[in-house]
């Protein structure tokens, strides 16, 4: 578990000494350093791995490739040498991307190969204790619900076709794997966070989705043979839904000292209000303005609420 602490106020106001502020500085300071190799390591590998995949000149090859560098990596891992460890972790998350990424090639996106690959990303990252190939799974689970991302010139998209359906399965993977995260020691405990955080974004995405166009309930309609347009859910149960989830787990996140939960709430309470507002009154000078008092005012009253729940009992 990880929380936030203003070392120079608490110093001045004897709460810690100098020398307790400065040892909890210097074990910050390694804490972020391994942060930064981490996000290095992982653009890096990501990197590697899609150059990979379009230079390999067939999919066994890829197979023999990634599965050859992912076994190099859980050798590494195995042996235990310090001196190998980070050697061992790119090995092991690069041969597992090649090879998950062969495995979807071969079977053309099939939803058999999602599940596949979702299971091998989330053994192969307890494996190699990577946050990197855990959010993976969980995204590549997403995609067997077909959600989807893509990217062209200044543009940027998203696709979720069963708003519900992620709402409802991420919340139960959030639940579960922040659950399961108290009972385990450190370094799985960090991995079923991570899970649980990656589930906690689809969930907002399934939530601002939803809250735009409803929910036609496709997979439904295909499983049942249903063409009847009059099962659906309308857009305003996604949007009055989404604002009482993020106000319940926002205030949930501050009683239980869960910074990220805080953040994430307010960034997505933002991103709702902000849509919602522009999507019923439109973008003028005056809804901007008045978006922004509103947005002011309720943070004016956050501020009072942390301040009273952060104050001394008498």
């Amino acid at each position: 578990m990880k929380i936030t602490l203003d070392i120079s106020k608490l110093v001045e106001e004897g709460k810690l000494t100098p020398a307790e502020a400065e040892r909890l500085k210097t074990l910050a300071s390694h804490d972020t350093g391994s942060l930064g190799i981490n996000i290095l390591v992982g653009f890096g590998v990501v990197a590697v791995a899609g150059g990979l995949a379009a230079l390999v000149p067939d999919v066994i090859t890829a197979f023999i490739l990634g599965g050859a560098i992912f076994a190099l990596g859980l050798a590494l891992t195995f042996s235990r040498t310090q001196q190998w460890s980070l050697l061992a972790s790119m090995c092991t998350v690069l041969g597992a991307l090649i090879f998950c990424g062969a495995i979807l090639t071969y079977a053309v996106g099939a939803l058999a190969a999602m599940l596949i690959v979702t299971a091998l990303l989330a053994v192969a990252g307890v494996i190699a204790h990577s946050g990197l190939l855990i959010a993976a799974s969980v995204l590549a689970l997403g995609a067997c619900l077909g959600a989807k991302a893509g990217y062209w010139h200044a543009t940027y998209a998203l696709a979720i076709y069963e708003p519900l359906l992620t709402i409802v399965i991420f919340s139960a993977l959030a639940l579960a794997t922040y659950v399961v995260s108290g009972r385990l020691r450190a370094d799985h405990e960090r991995l079923a966070l991570m899970a649980a955080r990656t589930s906690v974004l689809m969930v907002n995405f399934g939530f601002w989705i939803g809250s735009l166009w409803g929910d036609r309930l496709l997979l439904l309609r295909g499983l049942t043979h249903s063409e009847s347009r009059a099962v659906a859910v309308p857009d305003w149960v996604f949007s009055i839904g989404w604002a009482a989830a993020l106000i319940a787990v926002g205030v949930w996140g501050v009683k239980a000292n869960r910074r990220w939960v805080v953040n994430v709430a307010a960034v997505f309470g933002a991103i709702h209000f902000y849509t919602q507002w522009f999507e019923i009154l439109g973008a003028s000078p005056s809804s901007v303005v008045a978006g922004g008092v509103l947005m002011l005012v309720i943070a004016l009253l956050l501020w009072k609420f942390n301040k009273r729940a952060a104050a001394p009992a008498p």
